[in-house]
């Protein structure tokens, strides 16, 4: 990854700057994760990662983070997205935040693609969150195993009957 870090007084006051290609993907098709910058990179101020999601496909689960504001911002395609009791639909060009403590959800629309760039505000360090997701899906750590690092991740995961209503 490319990339100038504000944290070390040498860098203070220099922007970040991820290149694209040097962004490290997690998964592949439906569901892919292109991590963009993390909190010890902005100096706690934000992370941020694009999720590119295809054909309907879910993104995340409802959860709530207690700590950080949340900001999907649609690059392209058409998205579900859970915000508190609503689920609402955006497409291109649109922007949804969720306040911090507010359960949300999103995925692309059923039978549509979505582009999404999240950022979450303040940041928490949430590479390795992604990462843990990735050995979920290729069967090396129990899903469950996501219970334990709840608090770390500033991520509680919720039941939401609105939501399962919503999706197929």
């Amino acid at each position: 990854m490319s990339l100038i870090s504000p944290n070390s007084d040498k860098n203070a006051n220099k922007s970040v700057i991820v290149r694209s290609g040097d962004a490290e993907v997690i998964g592949q098709a439906p569901t892919t994760i292109r991590l963009l910058a993390d909190s010890s990179s902005t100096g706690g101020a934000l992370s941020t990662q694009r999720v590119t999601l295809a054909n309907g496909a879910d993104g995340a689960k409802p959860h709530r983070h207690d700590a950080s504001a949340e900001l999907f911002y649609m690059l392209d395609g058409t998205a579900q997205l859970l915000s508190g009791e609503q689920v609402v639909t955006a497409e291109r060009g649109d922007l949804v935040i969720v306040p911090a403590g507010l359960p949300h959800a999103f995925a692309a629309a059923p039978g549509e693609d979505a582009d999404i760039l999240i950022v979450i505000t303040p940041g928490v360090e949430r590479f390795e969150y992604f990462r843990h997701l990735e050995r979920i899906a290729y069967g090396k750590v129990p899903p469950e195993s996501l219970l334990d690092v709840q608090e770390l991740y500033d991520t509680y995961f919720l039941t939401s009957a609105t939501w399962n209503d919503a999706r197929p």
